[in-house]
């Protein structure tokens, strides 16, 4: 569906996107994360062709972005972080006229399918501007999805929105995934967790990580709390485990399946170690986000 390749963007002397490559496949849900200033906003312009790169090269659906920028944006859904909309003009309006604007032949079911998918039926005829943030950042995913595009481009799409409506959201971009592909971009990670199939960090315009979620969740270290010393526990794992203190207890490392970590608890057992708990190490994706800020280092300076 997408494929970026050495995509590279400089504001005079400033790199904003320095060499990024990636694929991305038909029905994947992309978190795109990454501290301001790391080149998120940046890619995603260049990825609806609103931005050139200053080098390299970026195909959706086989078309070239820069060549072919009207057969990109054709199939194209994006929700910017300043939601575009129009305050004087109601909901239903708006829309209308974004469906328009997109070539929907059937606008009047377009609209009832678009309002009903993201709870506006009720707030139709309301001048956008007197909407709560909420509801402008629902019409703003609105106006992204009214033509049914393959690719779906958004930026914050939860911004503004209380628990409920955040769960709605979620619910709708995996909806939506059934048949586009997503990029979500935001700073909370718990958005990420609930919905993306696959994550990419960015650091300083580098692309710094990519993974699929079940991947990056995986850990290979096992994690030990008891009251043991750290001497009888170093003598009990010596030549198969290396162990050091983590978080009032003990970690070793290196013990990724499950024939090494009976091994780890036959070795501790016969040792007389007072085991009170043992499991893999839980890594969620703030933790992931923290090691690969650390791994780095060096602060922003990318828009």
């Amino acid at each position: 569906m997408i494929n970026a390749e050495e995509l590279t963007r400089r504001y005079g002397e400033t790199v904003a996107v320095d060499s990024v490559s990636f694929a991305i496949g038909g029905g994947e849900i992309v978190g795109l994360l990454g501290h301001n200033g790391a080149g998120k906003t940046t890619i995603m312009k260049m990825l609806t062709g609103y931005l050139e790169p200053s080098a390299g090269r970026v195909t959706v659906d086989g078309y070239d972005v820069v060549e072919e920028p009207d057969a990109v944006q054709h199939g194209l859904g994006y929700l910017p972080e300043n939601c575009p909309v129009y305050p004087e003009m109601t909901v239903v309006e708006y829309l209308d006229y974004v469906a328009a604007l997109r070539r929907v032949e059937d606008r009047a079911g377009a609209l009832k399918e678009v309002l009903a998918a993201t709870d506006l039926a009720g707030r139709a005829f309301d001048p956008i501007g007197t909407l709560s943030r909420g509801f402008q950042q629902r019409v703003g995913v609105a106006q992204a999805i009214v033509h049914k595009p393959q690719l779906l481009i958004l930026d914050e799409p939860t911004n503004g929105l209380d628990p409920s409506q955040t769960q709605q959201m979620r619910d709708l971009i995996r909806r939506l995934a059934e048949n586009a592909t997503v990029i979500l971009s935001t700073h909370i990670m718990q958005e990420v967790d609930a919905v993306c199939d696959r994550v990419m960090i960015l650091r300083a315009g580098k692309l710094a990580l990519d993974e699929r979620m079940t991947d990056l969740q995986r850990s290979e270290r096992m994690v030990l709390q008891t009251d043991a010393s750290a001497q009888t526990i170093e003598s009990a794992v010596t030549g198969f485990a290396e162990v050091t203190r983590w978080d009032g207890g003990y970690a070793f490392d290196g013990v990724s399946d499950d024939a090494g970590r009976a091994e780890l608890t036959r070795r501790l057992v016969g040792a007389g170690i007072a085991v009170h708990a043992l499991a893999a190490e839980k890594r969620d994706l703030e933790t992931v986000f923290r090691e690969v800020s650390a791994e780095t280092g060096g602060a922003d300076d990318a828009n």
